[in-house]
């Protein structure tokens, strides 16, 4: 399985102050596990793309500072250029490249959308597969009017109340955020500075006016030239050379050329070797032919050939030592239990049937990836509890003193191996009331993926349990144990009560037999 990898690629509305891209670019460096693969600055534009990829975590703290960064730097009241925009930062993609979901992208975006509009007081639209509405799946729908029109409508205009943030534009404008597939920015420049020519090809090619599919385009006027400049949304479908040669004979029927073509940022290696195949008409042409592919793949070792590094925890916990047990697995069950209710809440978003729901579910969807994250890092914090009680155990106790302090570190480690289990036990108990949710009011297709993950986290509160009361008997103050087996049965009482209510679920609607 790959490491996730996720691109972004901001569109800033600066190109001609270079202290002000340095200073972008300079925010997104500052985050570590990053990496800037492109930038292009466009005077005549007067923007800024950027291109980086790494971690979605990173990606997205990267894409946050430098929102902020171009919020600080850009006054909107005094941008001009060619291109459409509405904001410093005017929009700002996720897409997944490896080990990563299309949902996982859109996750991003809404939580980026979300700290945008409440921490920098910027009015965020989501477009793309992110899009809360149809009508806002099109980038060039919401930049209608660009920063000046929108400056008007969003104080009054229904269509025009943003995702997040506020409803009035400050010098830093609105910002776009979505997720989508590869895009290609991919410009055309003709052989005449009349930029008519240039936007009446535009509007034969591009898909809005009866054009080619997945195409975007408009002409605008670039170093002196009529240029066509364009959007590939899909090239895989409308491949350049296509589009290249469409323009070439929609410019023919007005007596210019193409001088020149500019591809701003990166593109996808399997885009040009497609042009090449396309020209050249290798008909027979096999990926495997390009001899940079055919080294990269031997550099790589397949993966039924990989070496193990560390063994998988199921492996470890089969292994026959005496740690990870029983506390781990728990957690390790538990964290599974939260994954479940993620994914029935996942595949409830985005569908009409469940769009009342669909604010609730999307929060729910950040509460079991935090709780799972939670006893995902519970499992090597038992096993290291357990490692602690057994070092303190060890301990010698020849002399008096020593007698006294092994007793003391072995009564401080097994509060610990104690601590660790109802730390597990109370988040599964958060992870069980998630499942009863999703059982209520998810998907219905996945009801029993929510009761499954309702019965995993009764086990792990089952495991933790035995866990706690097997480390209480270890302790000399009985007056800390009885409060422990306490909270743990009050604990296990509420447990029992949400299974029930999940069985009682299934039963009403999921259609299940009672059993």
């Amino acid at each position: 399985m790959p490491a996730p990898l996720v691109e972004c690629i901001p569109n800033f509305s600066e190109a001609r102050r270079p202290e002000v891209v340095e200073a972008i670019l300079e925010s997104i460096r500052s985050v570590p596990g990053v990496r800037i693969l492109d930038h292009h600055s466009d005077l005549d534009h007067n923007r800024t793309v950027v291109t980086y990829v790494g971690a979605p975590g990173a990606v997205e703290q990267a894409a946050f500072q430098a929102i902020r960064t171009a919020s600080e730097l850009i006054n909107l009241e005094e941008h001009t250029g060619a291109h459409p925009r509405i904001g410093a930062t005017d929009v700002v993609p996720f897409v997944p490249i490896a080990g990563v979901s299309m949902q996982e992208c859109v996750e991003i975006a809404l939580r980026l959308g979300k700290r945008v509009g409440e921490e920098l007081h910027i009015p965020v639209y989501l477009y793309e597969e992110a899009a809360t509405q149809p009508e806002r799946q099109n980038l060039e729908n919401i930049r209608k009017g660009q920063y000046e029109g929108l400056k008007d409508e969003i104080k009054s205009g229904p269509s025009r109340v943003p995702d997040f943030g506020p409803s009035r534009l400050g010098t830093a404008g609105a910002t776009v955020i979505g997720a989508r597939q590869p895009l290609i920015a991919f410009n055309v420049y003709l052989t005449t500075d009349q930029v008519p020519i240039a936007q009446k090809i535009a509007k034969a090619i591009r898909q809005s006016s009866g054009g080619m599919r997945f195409v975007k385009a408009m002409g605008i006027l670039v170093n002196g030239r009529a240029q066509v400049s364009m959007n590939l949304t899909n090239f895989r479908q409308s491949p350049i050379a296509r589009v290249v040669e469409m323009i070439r004979r929609e410019a023919a029927r007005y007596g210019v050329n193409i001088h020149h073509t500019e591809l701003v940022g990166l593109t996808p290696q399997e885009s040009l070797i497609d042009a090449a195949v396309w020209y050249l008409q290798l008909d027979q042409f096999e990926p495997g032919q390009v001899l940079e592919t055919k080294l990269f793949d031997a550099q790589h070792v397949a993966p039924d050939t990989a070496p193990q590094n560390e063994p998988a925890f199921l492996d470890r916990l089969a292994e026959g030592s005496a740690a990870p047990g029983g506390g781990s697995a728990s957690a390790y069950t538990g964290a599974e239990a939260a994954s479940l209710a993620a994914m029935v809440a996942r595949l409830t978003v985005g569908k009409k049937k469940y769009a009342e729901v669909e604010t609730q579910m999307w929060a729910l969807v950040e509460q079991a990836d935090s709780l799972r994250a939670e006893l995902t890092a519970c499992v090597a914090e038992d096993t290291t509890a357990f490692e602690g009680l057994m070092a303190a155990m060890k301990l010698p106790k020849d002399t008096e003193e020593q007698f006294n302090f092994r007793a003391e570190a072995i009564q401080n480690a097994t509060l610990e191996a104690i601590r660790v289990p109802q730390k597990v036990a109370h988040l599964a108990l958060e992870v069980m009331m998630l499942c009863l949710l999703v059982c209520e009011k998810g998907n219905v297709n996945a009801i029993s993926d929510g009761a499954t993950g309702g019965a995993l986290a009764m086990a792990a509160i089952t495991g933790a349990g035995y866990n706690i009361r097997i480390n209480c008997l270890g302790l000399e103050d009985r007056s800390i144990a009885t409060i422990c087996e306490d909270d743990l049965r009050k604990l296990e009482k509420e447990a029992a009560d949400l299974q029930a209510e999940i069985h009682h679920t299934l039963v009403e609607r999921g259609g299940f037999n009672p059993a």
